[in-house]
């Protein structure tokens, strides 16, 4: 039975254990219950996936016959996500921190949700700007966090970090809050944070911490989403000197956000169909650059000065809410 009630990216979150989240508000666009498994065996074994159903790596993942989905992370947790997207059965392994474990069914198993719910979640992490959300667009390792971290030193708050949640109002594009929390590596944390020790980590593969924020460094209100700056790859800024911040076609910031859905695994034509035309209409409603620039830990406040600038000069897009 779900004792607990959250509420992260704008969707209602009932759980059997308690969970790193902000308490539940009456207004939610979806909701997702979160169920711990039984003890007796795998949900993979449970549910026929296999054991080593589509590996990629330490990432494994299926779609069953009654239309749920099931995706492992080994040493992490393994889940399995309901056909209607409205329960997520999980299981965490022993070798994750409940930080760590958090993280991924908070994220990347939730987006399985999301998107079973005709929702397009983004790769993408947001700060807030004089009360309007700054989001940058972004794959792994592109430098999204270390970058908000810059913006939470300058005393800008924290929107969301790697999942951005985007609706529709009469005011414009929501952006959504997502868990109050950041994945930053820990030199970076210990620049922009003043703190890198005592912090979960993610996983014994990487040096990023888990690091919570909290106060007046976060968020919990939908705010009005007022530009997307897509950051060029690391490889194309290396040789680099300067930063930019670049003007994109219609055309160039379709392709964008299309490489930019946090999901790539659930690719129904129907999934397809809606996720190009919610895309489309983003296209025309919110104003899309791209940002090139060295990463250099040093640099990033140069690059913050150059973005603060660059707001200042985007011009009002219409407000007419894009297509679910």
């Amino acid at each position: 039975m779900t004792r607990y009630r959250y509420s992260v990216y704008g969707i209602g979150v009932a759980s059997d254990t308690p969970l790193a989240l902000p308490a539940y508000t009456n207004y939610c666009l979806g909701d997702v219950e979160c169920v711990t498994a039984p003890a007796a065996a795998s949900l993979a074994e449970l549910h026929g996936a296999g054991p080593d159903a589509q590996a990629r790596g330490w990432y494994h993942h299926a779609s069953l016959a009654d239309g749920s989905t099931y995706v492992r992370w080994d040493e992490i947790g393994e889940f399995v996500v309901a056909a209607d997207g409205r329960r997520i059965t999980f299981r965490q392994l022993n070798a994750s921190s409940l930080e760590s474990f958090q993280v991924y069914m908070l994220g990347q198993a939730l987006s399985f949700a999301l998107v079973k719910q005709c929702f397009e979640p983004l790769h993408a992490t947001a700060v807030v700007v004089d009360g309007q959300a700054v989001a940058f667009l972004g794959s792994n390792g592109f430098g999204k966090s270390s970058l908000a971290a810059c913006f939470l030193e300058a005393g800008h708050e924290m929107l969301t970090d790697d999942l951005l949640f985007l609706w529709p109002s009469p005011e414009g594009v929501l952006a959504y809050p997502g868990p109050p929390r950041i994945k930053l590596f820990r030199g970076v944390a210990r620049r922009f944070l003043g703190q890198a020790g005592h912090r979960g980590g993610m996983n014994e593969d990487t040096d990023k911490l888990i690091v919570p924020i909290g106060g007046d460094r976060w968020c919990s209100r939908p705010v009005t989403l007022k530009a997307i700056y897509t950051l060029a790859p690391p490889r194309d800024a290396c040789r680099r000197i300067d930063v930019s911040v670049e003007s994109l076609s219609a055309r160039e910031v379709f392709v964008e956000l299309v490489k930019g859905t946090f999901n790539r695994r659930l690719v129904s034509r129907q999934r397809l169909e809606r996720q190009f035309g919610f895309v489309g209409a983003l296209t025309e409603l919110v104003p899309m650059r791209k940002l090139i620039y060295p990463r250099v830990i040093d640099r990033l406040p140069e690059v913050r000065t150059i973005l603060l600038a660059d707001l200042d000069r985007v011009a009002g897009f219409a407000t007419a809410a894009p297509a679910r």
